[in-house]
């Protein structure tokens, strides 16, 4: 492969959020995500109104949420495809989730304590598996490309778009399928809340089933991605990042985010699936005229135990800033 010149765009993107607890209470993340999500999302046990009945069996919460998100961004009918998709054979696949098949693991092991191996199911066993979600993904969809699973934190959103914009510069693919996704099963729930609350609040905020997904290209039609950079504090942006911004998507909680906002404030804590809601709101956002003034967005996950990561979103007439990736 030879590579493309031009910079990283965002050339497919959906949002898959079945119930943000924001519910009809006007906000601003509320109005933000409604005007560029208007269509409603099923939850995992109604995944086979978006992708068929076949192939579902025993599959978890997140991989269902992630079929889903990956299935609307390419734009495709309700049911399986009976053959891969175009472009398949160099498509690689990043998948950002934390605590995706925390709840097979937990019973696969209590099902071992009380009986033996022989007890766990030959088709449950592969979702204990930390790659189960990305592989889901490639096998269904023909996928042939780099598969990688990202598990860090509060930023894991953001690092698995900085790690596809890598695949790109480096000719590991000619397109990257990045998804964001977390269920809100109740091993998953126990886990978010034992994390820090967030700033200013004494309680967590509940987890929220969600998945995102943005598709990333070498000089596509689409808005441009930036390069995704790490920091230890909320408002210590680098200098690429500083240019004004249209639209900014803050960091659950983080301090001096005046005049940003939380998307968690309406969708509840979507944990390592935010950092990618965050991006494909932003790339419909752009793509949908709304739009007044300079600037495109600047995107912010993290928190104080994990970190930062930002990234910004320009328009595609707005000339890449240099810098590594």
């Amino acid at each position: 492969m030879t590579m493309n010149p031009d910079g990283v765009t965002v050339t497919a993107h959906a949002l898959h959020v079945p119930d943000p607890i924001g519910g009809s209470v006007a906000t601003a993340a509320g109005d933000l995500f409604s005007s560029v999500a208007p269509e409603p999302a099923c939850r995992p046990d109604q995944a086979h109104t978006v992708l068929g009945r076949k192939g579902l069996l025993f599959k978890e919460d997140a991989t269902r949420l992630a079929l889903c998100a990956v299935h609307r961004a390419f734009g495709l009918p309700p049911g399986k495809l009976t053959e891969p998709l175009p472009g398949a054979e160099h498509t690689a696949v990043v998948v950002s989730s934390n605590v995706g098949n925390a709840r097979t693991v937990r019973d696969i092991v209590a099902g071992m304590r009380a009986g033996s191996a022989h007890d766990v199911s030959p088709l449950n066993g592969p979702n204990a598996s930390s790659n189960v979600i990305a592989s889901t993904l490639a096998i269904r969809y023909g996928f042939t490309g780099p598969n990688l699973m990202v598990c860090s934190g509060a930023t894991s959103g953001l690092d698995a778009v900085r790690l596809g914009a890598l695949l790109l510069r480096g000719e590991r693919a000619r397109r990257v399928v990045v998804v964001g996704a977390e269920p809100d099963d109740e091993v998953a729930r126990g886990l978010a809340a034992l994390r820090p609350a967030v700033p200013g609040t004494t309680l967590p905020v509940p987890l929220r089933a969600a998945a995102a997904c943005v598709v990333l290209e070498h000089g596509g039609a689409g808005p441009r991605l930036g390069n995704v950079r790490r920091h230890t504090r909320p408002d210590d942006i680098a200098d690429d990042l500083a240019p004004p911004a249209a639209l900014r998507l803050t960091a659950p909680g983080a301090p001096g985010a005046g005049g940003g906002i939380d998307l968690t404030a309406h969708l509840g804590e979507v944990y390592g699936a935010l950092g990618v809601v965050q991006l494909a709101v932003a790339a419909a956002w752009l793509g949908s005229g709304q739009p007044s003034g300079p600037g495109g967005a600047l995107i912010t996950c993290g928190d104080g135990e994990d970190g930062y990561a930002s990234v910004r979103l320009d328009p595609a007439d707005v000339p890449a800033l240099a810098g590594g990736g």
